[in-house]
């Protein structure tokens, strides 16, 4: 299965044995839309939903940290999705939450994952079905997997302040990214480069070929064999700079959990106005 599927190539295989379609719709947090909400009122027929709001450390001094093993091992159990599954992700929201989904996924090694080409919207403007109520899935029995990919925290971004052996890209919007007033930020981390998350997306929600995402990061200065760390401002849409990057063969990607929450919530770390150099 391809990291990538297409609405067509769902409808064809939704109902194969193995394949379990998982919505992972979550909206900002000042956002009026309520995810579980609109499951329960609309979704692919037999997905089960992730709720990725709750989906969180809460336990971790990170704002909104990745969920740890045994969360994870827990969650994917009462959702019925055991280790040989496949698995894919679809979101209806301004944030392309299915990344986030993605990358938590591969985070604990779980590699026949998918996410949905335009998400719940293309399907819908395609006239596909839709079920309504909430999922209950049978239970299955999930281990708890190990970490296999890197994250990255506040000491390890400040050592990369210092050392630049990793290259930053920061997802959020410019206006934030340089600080201008009115934005609300201070900023960005010293170094980094910025790439609006939307910048990946056609006007359909459809991922941009692997072409021209390659001809973005090439564009905002990054080089595609050096290692890169994504960050955005919550950990979320530093994950869909991460999944493009995948699209185009480049895995050597961290992100920086914390992101720009935590950042710029501490007085004494460096912050850097003005546009990307």
């Amino acid at each position: 299965m391809d990291s990538l599927v297409s609405t067509q190539w769902l409808a064809d295989n939704l109902d194969t044995e193995d394949l379990v379609v998982v919505d992972a719709t979550m909206h900002l947090p000042d956002s009026p839309r309520k995810s579980s909400v609109e499951f329960v009122e609309g979704h692919v027929p037999g997905a089960r939903f992730l709720d990725l709001v709750s989906f969180v450390a809460t336990a971790s001094p990170v704002p909104k940290a990745l969920p740890d093993a045994r969360q994870f091992a827990d969650r994917l159990s009462q959702m019925g999705i055991a280790p040989s599954s496949r698995v894919v992700l679809y979101d209806d929201s301004q944030i392309r939450s299915a990344a986030r989904a993605w990358f938590i996924f591969r985070l604990y090694g779980f590699d026949q994952v998918a996410i949905l080409d335009g998400g719940l919207g293309k399907w819908k403007s395609e006239g596909r079905p839709l079920e309504q109520g909430a999922a209950s899935p049978a239970q299955s029995t999930y281990p708890a997997p190990h970490a296999l990919r890197a994250v990255r925290s506040k000491t390890d971004m400040l050592a990369n302040c210092r050392s630049r052996a990793e290259q930053v890209v920061d997802a959020r919007d410019a206006a934030r990214f340089a600080g201008e007033d009115g934005s609300g930020s201070e900023g960005h981390i010293p170094g980094a480069a910025n790439v609006h998350y939307p910048a990946l997306l056609a006007a359909d929600g459809t991922y941009r070929s692997a072409e021209e995402i390659r001809s973005i990061f090439a564009a905002a200065g990054i080089d595609l064999d050096r290692p890169v760390v994504t960050s955005c401002n919550s950990g979320m849409t530093a994950c869909v700079l991460a999944f493009g990057l995948h699209l185009v063969g480049k895995d050597d990607v961290s992100i920086y959990d914390g992101s720009w929450l935590e950042w710029s919530d501490d007085p004494d770390l460096p912050k850097e106005k003005g546009a990307a150099r």
